[in-house]
């Protein structure tokens, strides 16, 4: 009988190199032997909590019956270097302000040149307007030509928006908003609970001697135990 073991081995042996070469051609054409990285990360996911946190707080009509003018004419004095506030004041690299709350918007100051941004803007200088321009002027009006950054403190805004009210005046301040209802009788049940509370022990020992009086050991009684009318 022929010996095949030979033409085995080359059998097994040829089988192994295809096998080797097939892995090296497949790993060549997709990729195996390079790291991959993704184009971009996973998608950011929004703390809705911490939003809402950021919203927390005063409202802007609490800010305003709270807030200091005095307060404010020291935090203007970050705005000197490009406005003016005193009446008939000049213009500078911006607007002078004086009487600028109640205004319309990029309009109030005569012949100074204004960005399309900020006079095509629309509306007045409510409150409610400059808080927003304060906190960030290229949020309210994108595309101005003012560089400030924005007040980030809610008081801040406040208080100098107090200060500029002082200088020429300006609308009613907002009223702040009362309790609700809610609220009201929330606290009502809280009066009620400290008032309608446990009783002292003073108090609980005269309800019960008005609810279980008990007869004085000095009472007279007859000779037969019973106590007589009247004494």
């Amino acid at each position: 009988m022929q010996d095949n073991t030979n033409t085995t081995f080359g059998w097994i042996l040829g089988s192994g190199i295809v096998a080797l070469g097939l892995s090296i051609v497949s790993g060549m054409y997709f990729g195996a032997d390079k790291p991959h990285h993704l184009e971009e990360g996973g998608l950011p996911v929004e703390d809705a909590d911490a939003g809402a946190a950021a919203e927390d707080g005063p409202s802007l009509a609490t800010l305003l019956a709270q807030g200091d003018a005095a307060a404010g004419e020291k935090i203007f004095a970050k705005c000197t270097a490009c406005h003016s506030i005193e009446q008939g004041g000049a213009n500078g690299i911006g607007p002078n302000l004086w009487g600028v709350l109640g205004k319309p918007v990029g309009k109030h100051a005569a012949g100074f040149a204004y960005s399309s941004a900020l006079s095509g803007h629309g509306g007045d200088w409510t409150y409610e307007n400059m808080n927003e321009w304060l906190k960030s002027p290229r949020g309210f009006a994108n595309g101005t030509k003012m560089s400030f950054a924005g007040l980030s403190s809610g008081e801040d805004r406040a208080n100098i928006m107090l200060y500029m009210r002082d200088m020429g005046g300006g609308p009613p301040l907002p009223t702040p908003e009362e309790p609700t209802a809610e609220a009201g009788a929330e606290g009502e049940a809280v009066d009620d609970g400290v008032a309608g509370g446990e009783a002292s022990p003073v108090e609980a020992a005269g309800a019960t001697g008005d609810l279980d009086p008990v007869a004085s050991s000095n009472a007279a009684t007859d000779a037969g135990g019973a106590a007589k009318p009247g004494e």
